[in-house]
């Protein structure tokens, strides 16, 4: 995407420079996109100093759009989904791609089986609300058969999933 001219910014919390720009459309940032800005009077969020909320991102870089959202976000994925759309910055976002685990519940989601699941659902449905479409779906047959830490035939733990904001402008 950065050699046809869009401006394109990774974030990666384990690369060794604060900001890195390769190209004239490519940078890297030692970041993670997270559901939570850290707050430094906590001692346990000072971990996690390296992470910031994708609106708080936003604000700081001066953009006011993403075209495409793609993330992969190892089992965080549900409560920064539910970030973006609390705080309306899903509505700043053209496509959205967003790799699920379903294995485990993820960070901070519980309850039995069947809240998880309504849980999902829940956030999914308000994804179709804000009038995005799922266009694509990939299921990754090379991670394990798991739900909910439990094995089925035929499903994988981790799914791509894929949205256009059909509001888009």
């Amino acid at each position: 995407m950065a050699n046809s001219g869009c401006e394109v910014h990774r974030f990666d919390p384990s690369i060794k420079s604060a900001h890195v720009q390769e190209g004239r459309h490519l940078w890297y940032h030692r970041l993670s996109i997270d559901w939570r800005d850290p707050n430094p009077a906590i001692a346990a969020h000072k971990l996690h100093s390296n992470t910031k909320k994708l609106g708080t991102v936003l604000n700081e870089f001066g953009h006011q759009k993403i075209d495409v959202l793609k993330a992969d976000v190892e089992s965080a994925e549900w409560k920064i989904l539910e970030n973006l759309i609390l705080e309306d910055v899903v509505e700043q976002i053209g496509q959205l791609v967003f790799e699920v685990h379903i294995h485990w519940p993820g960070f901070e989601v519980s309850g039995n089986d069947s809240a998880v699941v309504r849980y999902w659902y829940s956030l999914l449905r308000e994804l179709e609300l804000k009038d995005f479409r799922l266009f694509h779906t990939y299921k990754d047959l090379s991670k394990p058969q798991m739900f909910l830490k439990k094995e089925a035939f035929n499903a994988s733990s981790c799914y791509t999933l894929s949205w256009v904001n059909t509001r888009w402008k």
